[in-house]
């Protein structure tokens, strides 16, 4: 087990999914159940209350499927890997993520999807403190709120607008503070984990740092180029 936790923009999923291709492990988005379940509520008009959202999640049901190809999120059999990333998905996960019994809901599923993968790389917020603090490697991905705000933008094709850099480092430094400051599992460095700042590091990098890690950890692995 490797787990990656790291603040919003930090780079986490794309870490996690290039570490877990060079290792051969497979790669398990928490973010994307959270956002899954999400969609789901949002959908269904359903309250935002733990125990009506667990009890949707399980019905219809919501969950990460293991495939030939990768984990997907499913929601009813659907795969919604591209309806989780919307707008309307991205500015309600927080506060839904934030529920305790919900979180208890996907830490179960999480840790019942880890248990079919001989190898696995999880990334999120809790997942080195609460979901698996027994995991053999454990990394807090950071960077400047500027730096993950322009890494965000890019995606887009909009890192070069001053302002919309400056809006979303505003939401990512809003997100931080939500993160940092909620009862439950709040965003904190694992004991034990290796911080690393990935800020001016580009990405081949801090993909080969984390696989070093693993490396020394585990032993001999294989990697795939």
């Amino acid at each position: 087990m490797i787990a990656i936790d790291g603040p919003a923009g930090s780079g986490k999923s794309t870490t996690a999914a290039a570490v877990a291709k060079r290792l051969g492990f497979v790669h398990l988005d928490s973010g994307a159940l959270y956002r899954a379940v999400t969609l789901a509520a949002l959908d269904a008009g359903a309250p935002i209350r733990g125990q009506r959202v667990v009890a949707l999640a399980r019905s219809l049901p919501v969950r990460l499927r293991l495939t030939d190809s990768g984990v997907r999120a499913e929601v009813a059999g659907v795969d919604v890997s591209r309806e989780i990333r919307t707008t309307r998905v991205t500015e309600r996960v927080s506060e839904i993520a934030a529920l305790p019994v919900v979180r208890e809901w996907v830490n179960a599923e999480l840790r019942a999807a880890a248990g079919q993968a001989p190898g696995v790389v999880m990334d999120g917020r809790d997942i080195g403190s609460v979901v698996f603090p027994e995991a053999g490697v454990k990394v807090y991905l950071t960077a400047s709120s500027t730096e993950r705000a322009q890494r965000r933008l890019a995606q887009h094709g909009h890192a070069d607008d001053t302002d919309a850099v400056a809006a979303a480092e505003r939401d990512i430094m809003r997100r931080d503070a939500h993160d940092a400051g909620r009862t439950v599992a709040p965003l904190v460095v694992p004991d034990e984990a290796v911080v690393l700042d990935t800020t001016g590091m580009s990405f081949e990098d801090q993909v080969d740092r984390v696989v070093g890690l693993a490396k020394r950890a585990f032993g001999s692995l294989d990697t795939v180029s």
